[in-house]
């Protein structure tokens, strides 16, 4: 069976039995994938502190032919992110981003943008204060990858909120914690967007709340 090779980010990790592992990947080029890593839950598995929640790493693996899951091969970890497992907020904030990732894109669909947004997002995770500008960032550019970039000619929100969308949706976005943001914008942002997000993903992602209010 051919073997395939591919970077990922690890979304998501569930047990399939007790010496199995299920790994869901977000790739740039296969979308999104999950494999089974046999025997990774077994203490001298060749997996062992290679597979846990947003690492980045190289794999292999081959495809299934009856099923959507596939074959986990081998696994080069490039980057832990190990910052975010210290830090309760940073990892609700993770998880988030993710939960928002798996419910707005289809399995195994090519998506080299929304890879490297998240990746970007969570380097930032790790090297900064987490903060709510930092998700409403994130929400904002994965929505404009998605083909849902909001029109802010019709937005019902202040100039000054318009101005920060504006700014965090820029081409040379600055970096979201660098925005300063009234304690007023941040609440308005928030409902917005919650409002937003519901209207075209028909539910919200699950994990805003506590991301956000996690964030302060």
């Amino acid at each position: 069976m051919k073997t395939e090779t591919a970077s990922g980010l690890i979304l998501r990790t569930r047990p399939l039995t007790e010496t199995s592992l299920i790994v869901h990947w977000l790739t740039p080029e296969l979308g999104r994938i999950a494999t089974v890593a046999k025997g990774a839950r077994r203490p001298k598995s060749p997996f062992a502190g290679k597979l846990d929640l947003f690492y980045a790493a190289d794999f292999s693996f081959s495809r299934s032919r009856s099923s959507d899951l596939h074959n986990l091969r081998e696994v080069k970890l490039l980057e832990s992110h190990s910052a975010i497992r210290t830090d309760i907020v940073k990892l609700q904030q993770a998880a988030y981003a993710a939960n928002f990732i798996v419910q707005a894109t289809e399995t195994e669909t090519p998506l080299p943008k929304i890879y490297q947004l998240a990746r970007r997002f969570l380097q930032s995770l790790c090297g900064q204060t987490p903060s709510a500008p930092n998700i409403f960032a994130f929400e904002l550019r994965l929505l404009r990858e998605l083909g849902q970039e909001p029109d802010l000619t019709d937005a019902r929100l202040t100039p000054g909120a318009k101005k920060i969308v504006a700014a965090m949706l820029a081409n040379d976005a600055p970096d979201s914690t660098r925005l300063k943001l009234s304690a007023a914008q941040v609440d308005e942002l928030r409902d917005w967007l919650h409002g937003f997000l519901i209207f075209h993903l028909e539910r919200l992602p699950r994990g805003r709340s506590a991301a956000l209010a996690a964030a302060g």
